[in-house]
């Protein structure tokens, strides 16, 4: 018989789970396995951290990166070092998932990319009463360099309604994962942009983000100019 641990989908998580134990472990694990991992097999530029907003309890910030692999829900908070709730795909969440545990024990939450649910803004409101910041994947999935374009446009959706700006994170020059040779070390390149307020128009924020993201990390940007953007496009997150 499944435990009721594995029965929980976690599109819901509240307050109390971003508590300091989860903070503490979140540190210690940025701290102790994050960044001598990098530092160790990645030669790396970070910029842009002037463009970091000094932390505030009132303030609400949604970081928002370009998805090249597996390591990116690492090397936002590793740029950062800020304490971050990563939105991440339901499939993520099962029990056969091998890293289900970690991902949960950091304090990452399910979501249905093609359906926001009302779990998905509640847990928002949650997170956004604490310490903690949101960190969501326009992209949806890891996507390869090249065009910047099919952009989910949840991730707006979900600003507007915390009244949070949005921080673009550009990942540049990936170069891929370890190699297992003597002094060899991989490359990537990050920048931290300035906020976007919530408050502009839907498909303002998203060109704009695009914009940030195609300059720091060299993509196309095959995002439409405002007013280009078909009406009635579904809502995915």
């Amino acid at each position: 018989m499944a435990g009721k641990d594995e029965l929980r989908n976690y599109n819901r998580r509240y307050a109390k789970e971003y508590n300091f134990w989860r903070s503490a472990w979140y540190m210690i694990f940025l701290y102790g396995v994050a960044v001598p991992f990098f530092s160790i097999f990645y030669n790396y530029k970070i910029t842009g951290k002037e463009n970091l907003p000094k932390y505030n309890e009132k303030d609400k910030y949604i970081y928002t990166a370009n998805h090249v692999s597996i390591y990116d829900p690492f090397l936002i908070p590793f740029a950062t070092k800020r304490l971050m709730a990563f939105m991440a795909k339901k499939e993520l969440f099962e029990p056969t998932d091998k890293n289900r545990n970690l991902i949960i024990s950091l304090g990452a939450f399910a979501v249905d990319r093609t359906k926001p649910e009302i779990a998905t803004f509640k847990t928002v409101r949650d997170i956004f009463t604490t310490k903690w910041a949101l960190a969501v994947f326009p992209q949806g999935g890891t996507r390869p360099y090249g065009k910047l374009e099919d952009i989910k446009r949840g991730f707006v959706v979900i600003a507007k309604h915390a009244k949070a700006d949005i921080i673009p994170v550009a990942i540049g020059n990936f170069s891929g994962y370890p190699q297992l040779k003597p002094f060899k070390k991989q490359t990537f390149n990050l920048h931290i942009c300035k906020p976007i307020s919530y408050k502009l128009p839907v498909d303002e924020i998203i060109y704009r983000w695009c914009e940030e993201i195609s300059t720091h990390a060299e993509y196309e940007n095959c995002c439409p100019k405002p007013g280009e953007t078909a009406e009635n496009t579904p809502v995915e997150v």
